[in-house]
């Protein structure tokens, strides 16, 4: 064969792995499980409206490899009617093994009651890498605590989750593995509505040494949790069972993924009858949120506090805290135990604002909290730390955290709700 034909047909798979020849193929109920097989990268399936009664399946048999750029695609339409994937008992409805590079999004997963979850991946898989989840919902898994709305039960690096809605299940989302062995790294949480869950609304469990799995990453990572609603009005566990809306627990600690950090910032975290708003034990930098509840019980809106390890690097700034009880609570570790804590900028209104922690720095508030007395206050304000000041007109000190996404935009708007939005 001449060189300038097998030069030509080099190029051709090389534009044909790179997306430049994708397929749109369509599916429908009835064949969109054999069409996964034929999926290369930038590739998108689009299935029909419809309900889908064999979940969807994204595992290593149907070789659902993507790309960097040109990942594969499974959609739903956009609007109107949708593609409903139906659980089922015994297999959780979309099911994630060994794949990378996957997009899915615009689809209902309706659990219908069955005790499984709705995106899993699964405990047996060795990876998975580069899934994008967006615009979902995710409903009717509400049988047990233990159903959950989007998990991860593998070693999962730079996923992003993004403008999904899930309501009426077990647990919102709940990232890593109970044993800490398979770590979620390096992902994008934003956008996302989590409505009156059982337990938490988010869990990303602690983190052991990370484990040599080929393409984890291994240097610094953020994860990025950022503009979301984390709701607890009703239906929550009480007692021993109660869960915090959010529950974020420690990094490795040392070696790789030790120096890693949670920029969570921009969320609303709204009620918890029965329990803390934010729970956390470090590396994590916190700031531009609103912490409220109303429900006068004996918990608190953030606790700092060991959990199965201690805490190490905190940082709180430019927060907005409403709470009856304790605003902030931080509970300090063995005292051989290095721990950085700053906090700055926070406006706290609680009967007790700090415990166990300097306010010095924050506009502290000792008065009950009620979403009428939030409005009146602040209304729809935005503001930025170069223009906040302490109770002796002294501009404060940012400075420390410029290296984190967006320090310098504490904004209240919550995507352009107004205050008294916040239920809606």
């Amino acid at each position: 064969m001449p060189a300038w034909v097998i030069t030509s047909l080099a190029a051709l798979v090389g534009l044909a792995s790179s997306g430049l020849f994708a397929a749109t193929v369509s599916g429908n109920p009835e064949n969109y499980d054999r069409l996964l097989r034929r999926l290369a990268p930038g590739d998108t399936l689009q299935l029909a409206p419809g309900a889908y009664g064999r979940g969807l399946r994204l595992h290593d048999l149907h070789d659902l490899h993507g790309e960097p750029g040109a990942p594969i695609v499974i959609e739903g339409p956009a609007g109107g009617a949708k593609a409903v994937i139906i659980g089922r008992e015994g297999h959780n409805t979309v099911s994630i093994k060994d794949a990378s590079h996957v997009t899915v999004r615009n689809l209902e997963i309706d659990g219908r009651g069955a005790f499984v979850d709705g995106v899993k991946c699964e405990g047996h898989a060795k990876f998975a890498h580069h899934i994008t989840l967006e615009g979902l919902y995710i409903l009717n898994l509400a049988r047990q605590q233990q159903s959950v709305g989007i998990s991860t039960k593998c070693p999962a690096w730079d996923w992003v989750v993004r403008g999904n809605r899930i309501e009426g299940v077990g647990t919102g989302m709940y990232f890593g593995n109970s044993s800490g062995q398979d770590p979620f790294v390096g992902g994008l949480i934003e956008d996302n509505d989590i409505i009156d869950t059982i337990g938490h609304n988010l869990q990303i469990k602690h983190q052991k040494a990370r484990p040599a799995v080929a393409g984890m990453p291994q240097n610094t990572r953020f994860t990025v949790i950022r503009r979301n609603r984390f709701v607890k009005e009703q239906g929550g566990s009480t007692e021993i069972n109660a869960r915090p809306n959010v529950l974020v627990g420690h990094f490795p600690l040392e070696g790789p993924g030790s120096d890693d950090t949670r920029a969570i910032y921009g969320n609303l975290f709204l009620e918890n009858p029965n329990e803390a708003l934010f729970q956390d034990e470090g590396n994590i930098a916190l700031y531009s949120n609103v912490f409220f509840n109303s429900h006068d019980i004996e918990f608190l809106a953030i606790a700092i506090q060991p959990h199965n390890d201690v805490p190490k690097r905190i940082d709180i700034f430019g927060n907005r805290v409403f709470h009856p009880k304790v605003g902030i609570r931080f509970i300090a570790p063995p005292e051989r135990q290095a721990v950085e804590l700053r906090t700055v900028g926070n406006d706290v209104y609680a009967a007790a604002p700090f415990l166990g922690a300097n306010s010095q720095g924050n506009t502290t508030f000792r008065t009950e909290a009620s979403l009428e007395s939030y409005c009146d206050v602040f209304g729809d304000g935005a503001r930025r730390p170069g223009e906040l000041t302490d109770s002796g007109g002294r501009k404060l000190d940012f400075s420390p955290f410029e290296h984190l996404p967006d320090y310098n935009d504490i904004s209240f708007q919550f995507f352009g709700r107004r205050c008294e939005g916040f239920r809606h």
